[in-house]
């Protein structure tokens, strides 16, 4: 008899896991996990390379000679902390299979991109499509020195010039944000505005990098954020973008849609200097209307090198793009689609090219929003002038951080009470916020006695008028609202916990009666 014992105790054990729901164990808070890919104020839809029609029309081998020249510094890096930015640094190890490969066919190219990559369609929230427009490098005529035709100046930036959190010879400042003048040791006003510096706020402190022949040449230079100034003597000065004033960038090609001067659909920066250099007295009123201002240093490159953009790298063009660096991380691939003015500015040029992040400037604001660079001279500036479209934009992110499988690992969250439960416990709704100044003038006009008598009346009130609404069957809950009033007429108040729905369990089958006896004569 007593060697039956422990069978029977397996026996039940047995019977209880095969016929009782398991239970699920709640781990509170949740565990820390990866979460889906997140950028901000996005919209974005998983692709196969396949559902993207011109993809392997494009010449891949180029995309992937400037994805090389990005992963130069992204290679360089040391290891860092999680970063703030969706992509971080997930394309540490694509880069670093691409410095190992040398690929010299267009085939293998997209064959890379394809292993290493996921594509997600991209835009902002209710939109279908990106927007682009088109920039690059001015050749202007300049001198190292004032003269009665070169007369404007181009300045560096000035020693005064101060941004929170850098300190005054950095490097690299943002291009956006608050700048500030110092005067003194602690005293800081916003820095002088286009109008200002025009006029000659900070002239006559050795700022000047050279001299250019009119405001309009500075003002596109200062748009392209960089430039190339041929001397009289044959030489080239290269200038590049170094910092701002701090004032939001204002498009004078808006202002003039706006005041009625050209047309919507024939604006372009063509358009924009023709009008300029006729009306000189109401150019200069419209430029002041962009009350930003953009400071330069000299950089040492060679005729036939490219400007270097906020990367560090230099520029590709056709291949490079400037975007919102305050979302996107400098090397990522964009395959950008659409049809584009390029031929002429009647033209429908179909456009499909795989672009490399590598730049990114004021304007240049969104998730599906991008800048394409299209070389120095004025072929390029006629091309890039004429740009202002929409686009279908495609961002491969790494495979590392591919948000479907990522997806796949986020817990579910816990199951809603029943209607049932959720009667017996109403939640109070939540108090209408007053603005500021109104609640301080009743606090004034009332005694404080009398304040807080009146705040217990109207939560009250709200309990009775919720009450009465109740049905009949509701009407048990009256505890439940007593409390809630307490609660809410409290300094700390808060809902009510709902409780979690009971599980359910299948009914346990009766026992035969022999299992009765047997346990019966083992508890004696």
């Amino acid at each position: 008899m007593l060697s039956l014992v422990p069978l029977a105790a397996w026996a039940a054990r047995s019977w209880r896991a095969h016929h009782l729901p398991p239970q699920v164990v709640r781990q509170l808070p949740y565990p820390r996990l990866d979460f889906p890919l997140q950028i901000a104020n996005t919209q974005y839809i998983p692709l196969g390379f396949a559902d993207i029609p011109s993809w392997t029309e494009d010449d891949h081998l180029a995309a992937y000679r400037a994805f090389r020249t990005s992963c130069r510094p992204i290679a360089a890096q040391p290891p860092q902390p999680i970063d703030d930015k969706a992509l971080g640094s997930s394309l540490r190890d694509p880069c670093r299979l691409a410095r190992e490969t040398d690929i010299n066919d267009a085939a293998t190219a997209r064959l890379f991109f394809e292993r290493h990559f996921v594509p997600l369609q991209i835009s902002r929230l209710g939109e279908g499509d990106g927007f682009v427009t088109g920039y690059y490098e001015p050749v202007l005529d300049g001198s190292r020195t004032q003269t009665d035709i070169y007369n404007v100046p181009v300045y560096r930036r000035p020693s005064n010039l101060f941004v929170r959190g850098y300190s005054q010879d950095a490097p690299n400042l943002p291009n956006k944000g608050s700048v500030y003048r110092k005067i003194g040791r602690r005293k800081l006003v916003p820095y002088y505005d286009r109008a200002q510096i025009e006029d000659g706020a900070i002239a006559g402190r050795g700022l000047e990098i050279c001299w250019l022949k009119n405001p309009t040449d500075l003002l596109f230079a200062q748009i392209q954020g960089s430039a190339r100034i041929r001397l009289a003597d044959g030489s080239t000065v290269r200038i590049n973008y170094d910092a701002h004033n701090g004032y939001p960038y204002t498009a004078v090609g808006r202002v003039l849609i706006e005041r009625g001067i050209i047309p919507k659909e024939q604006m372009s920066m063509q358009k924009i200097r023709e009008w300029m250099e006729q009306n000189p007295d109401g150019a200069k009123d419209v430029r002041r209307q962009n009350r930003s201002y953009v400071f330069f240093r000299e950089v040492q490159l060679s005729d036939k090198d490219e400007p270097v953009g906020a990367q560090g790298v230099p520029l590709t063009p056709g291949r490079s793009i400037a975007v919102d660096n305050s979302l996107h991380v400098y090397g990522t691939p964009f395959f950008i689609e659409g049809e584009l003015p390029i031929d002429s500015a009647q033209s429908r040029t179909p456009f499909h090219r795989l672009m490399i992040a590598q730049d990114t400037g004021s304007a240049i604001v969104g998730p599906a929003r991008a800048d394409l660079y299209f070389g120095a001279g004025a072929d390029a500036g006629k091309v890039s002038g004429r740009l202002r479209h929409s686009m279908h934009f495609v961002m491969l992110v790494p495979k590392g951080i591919d948000p479907v499988e990522r997806g796949r690992k986020m817990p579910l969250p816990d199951p809603r009470p029943s209607e049932k439960i959720a009667r017996l416990f109403p939640q109070p709704e939540p108090a209408k916020q007053l603005p500021k100044e109104e609640v301080k003038q009743q606090a004034k006009d009332q005694p404080k006695e009398q304040a807080g008598a009146q705040v217990k009346d109207q939560v009250k009130d709200q309990a009775k008028d919720q009450f009465k609404d109740q049905p009949k069957d509701q009407k048990a809950a009256t505890p439940a609202t007593v409390s809630t009033v307490a609660q809410a007429t409290s300094p700390t108040a808060a809902g009510v916990p709902l409780p979690e729905p009971r599980p359910k369990i299948a009914p346990e089958t009766e026992l035969p009666r022999h299992h009765y006896i047997r346990r019966y004569h083992h508890s004696r």
